[in-house]
């Protein structure tokens, strides 16, 4: 059975609609969820700082894994270290190309869609090697980050133009990434001499086929839920208190720091009977 291709959107915004509030149901935390697999099973996820954090395997491959649980179709603007998984690019999450998710669907995607019918694995690596650092985009190295959009009530159309105040909203607006979108080359992020092998970033790997078709959306004006995992090896979970670190085994000398000197016994043992 041919497994049916995903579906992407490429959205293009209209100033009569664009600043429209959006009136939809109140959105719940399980509505939307996102996940980061490896070998198929999620990694898992741990609460710090006010963020969510996973443990990044070095050089391993992972998935990501979105679900729509909810009746409506949404489409979900995702990037990976800044980068949209789409084209690659780096922009605010309204103007980012988009997957489709039907109702009820989940979506398991396994890297950067490079064709119509290919895409080029994600994989852990250092920032040196990372995928951004070939793009000379580095600003967001270590995010996974997802925007969901539900889709449009159908409504009038508008006829009045935006003014001066709501043009300036929408070049102020922030990008997916919490933050201005960044501009390309060395001021996107670190310089190349200023990245680091000791903290985790994602590279393009293997090329896998994905089969994509676009398909027409019309998004709401601003996304009902914002979901970010930050990923990170170990040693930096550690630093950063996410994580215990962990207690090394105990050699001959930790062994013997534990000797109590007495264990209970009322006579000596006669090793002779």
């Amino acid at each position: 059975m041919t497994k049916p291709a995903a579906r992407i959107v490429v959205v293009f915004f209209v100033f009569l609609s664009a600043f429209a509030a959006a009136r939809g149901s109140p959105v719940r935390s399980e509505d939307y969820s996102m996940e980061i697999l490896v070998d198929g099973a999620p990694l898992e996820r741990h609460a710090a700082r006010g963020r969510t954090y996973v443990e990044a395997v070095p050089g391993r491959e992972y998935s990501i894994r979105l679900r729509n649980n909810t009746g409506g179709r949404v489409a979900v603007a995702l990037s990976v270290d800044g980068l949209n998984t789409i084209d690659a690019k780096t922009t605010t999450a309204r103007t980012a190309s988009k997957w489709i998710l039907e109702p009820w669907q989940v979506l398991t995607l396994e890297g950067w869609q490079t064709s119509g019918s290919t895409a080029r694995r994600f994989y852990f690596t250092t920032e040196e090697s990372s995928y951004g650092a070939w793009l000379g985009k580095t600003g967001n190295l270590g995010v996974i980050a997802a925007a969901v959009f539900r889709e449009k009530r159908s409504r009038p159309a508008g006829i009045q133009k935006p003014g001066r105040k709501d043009e300036e909203k929408l070049r102020a607006e922030p990008s997916m990434h919490g933050g201005p979108a960044a501009p390309s080359g060395d001021a996107a992020g670190q310089r190349a001499s200023e990245l680091s092998d000791d903290h985790a970033a994602t590279g393009i790997g293997a090329e896998v086929g994905h089969e994509v078709v676009r398909v027409p959306f019309d998004a709401e004006s601003a996304p009902a839920a914002t979901l970010r995992i930050r990923y990170e090896y170990r040693d930096a979970l550690v630093r950063l208190g996410v994580l215990r670190p962990v207690e090394p085994a105990c050699d001959a000398l930790c062994r013997r720091e534990r000797s109590s000197g007495f264990d209970g016994m009322e006579f000596a043992p006669d090793p002779y009977r």
